[in-house]
């Protein structure tokens, strides 16, 4: 039997080793929180308490049948998190979306450009589902720099050539974890680093920067698909 499972186990007849089992498993238990909510939670944040009492309802219903302990946890406090996401959408303004709210440039004449266009457009008669899910969970994330998804349709690029500088900065970031951890802990982005590296004028960016980030963010995390209308900067790859 695994040392921490046993653990679980006596915690859910001891308050004391309870409290000594979540000390020793907070930045774990913050890990699946970030991760769930794709933005980096800490203890002020609404999400963590959330995330304890999930952890809390963890412990109390493990058994050795249900495998690793850590596994448990991670999938009780992503269904509580979620369900937690859904619940404050209820009360959120209706979600409306720009069809072109990616691809500021569109082919009339494409088929790929028809269908996103045709699943944005849908998201609207949704009060569920998948995309509107994502949709819900992206503007939390991006609440945290400061703007919200439905202003991504101002901020986009235009030109092809704007849009090709951008593609390059995301891509750069994308590469690298260490900036993509310091973009998350100072909510900025590290101009100089990458003017210095990609040569994409620094105006471009700052101009651009709610786009990028929210890019980032898209494409680094778990948005399948939000990330169906950034695939012009896959392919910039």
């Amino acid at each position: 039997m695994r040392e921490l499972d046993t653990l679980a186990l006596e915690a859910k007849e001891n308050p004391d080793k309870l409290d000594s089992l979540i000390r020793q498993l907070e930045h774990y238990i913050l890990k699946c929180a970030s991760r769930t909510c794709h933005r980096f939670i800490t203890r002020s944040d609404d999400e963590w308490s959330i995330a304890l009492m999930a952890f809390t309802q963890a412990v109390d219903n493990y058994n050795l049948d249900k495998g690793s302990f850590l596994s448990f946890v991670d999938l009780v406090i992503k269904r509580r998190l979620i369900d937690y996401i859904k619940g404050q959408a209820k009360y959120s303004s209706e979600v409306s979306i720009d069809p072109i709210l990616f691809d500021t440039e569109p082919d009339e004449e494409s088929e790929d450009a028809s269908l996103r266009m045709a699943v944005a457009e849908q998201v609207v008669k949704l009060d569920s589902g998948d995309l509107k899910l994502e949709i819900e969970t992206a503007n939390m994330t991006f609440s945290a720099y400061g703007f919200s998804f439905f202003e991504l349709s101002e901020c986009s690029p235009h030109a092809a050539k704007t849009k090709k500088s951008c593609a390059i900065v995301i891509n750069y970031m994308l590469q690298h974890d260490l900036l993509l951890s310091d973009l998350r802990s100072t909510r900025q982005l590290p101009l100089k680093i990458i003017e210095n590296n990609t040569h994409v004028p620094r105006k471009i960016m700052e101009r651009h920067r709610k786009y990028i980030i929210a890019a980032i963010e898209i494409l680094s995390g778990e948005y399948p698909y939000l990330a169906d209308y950034l695939r012009y900067i896959r392919e910039e790859r």
